[in-house]
């Protein structure tokens, strides 16, 4: 069995994986599927032939089946070809990249979780032996909030100034 994110199949995997959620997702509009496609044909003659660019526009076929077919014949043509499916969905529809499965997977991964907690702990054992007073951690805790996400940055810079 393959590793789903190692070697030369990474984004081709990826497809695989992102597919069923692509199809479903209402997001993917005619327009957007339509401009997906027309990238495709203009930068990329050899991913996406006239031909094959026609099919896939043809309106008189139900867009959710246009756009599994293409997801098909791009995973026949190769990495490449997911690759740049990929950079195209990314510019002509950012909130359906970021929220791809296999995106938020690796965002919330075992480590997320981890890390979540390691820092939870931390807080509890520094206002357990604080005494119930966080006092003196407040240059800790602005230095903390470097690696972590806008929310907990704010919280955590605000409590460090009103030490």
């Amino acid at each position: 069995m393959a590793v789903p994110w190692s070697g030369s199949d990474r984004y081709h995997v990826q497809l695989q994986m992102d597919s069923q959620f692509l199809c479903s997702d209402q997001r993917m509009h005619t327009e957007l599927v339509d401009r997906l496609v027309l990238q495709f044909n203009r930068t990329y003659p050899q991913i996406l032939t006239d031909k094959e660019a026609q099919r896939f526009r043809n309106l008189s076929v139900p867009t959710a089946v246009r756009l599994a077919e293409l997801l098909v014949h791009l995973q026949g043509k190769g990495e490449e070809a997911c690759h740049e499916f990929y950079r195209g969905l990314q510019i002509h529809a950012y909130d359906v990249y970021f929220n791809l499965p296999t995106r938020v997977s690796r965002r919330r991964g075992p480590l997320f979780f981890l890390s979540c907690f390691s820092l939870a702990v931390g807080l509890a054992l520094l206002y357990y032996y604080g005494e119930g007073n966080l006092s003196g951690t407040g240059q800790f805790l602005s230095f903390s909030v470097l690696g972590l996400g806008r929310g907990t940055s704010e919280v955590l810079l605000a409590y460090s100034k009103i030490q």
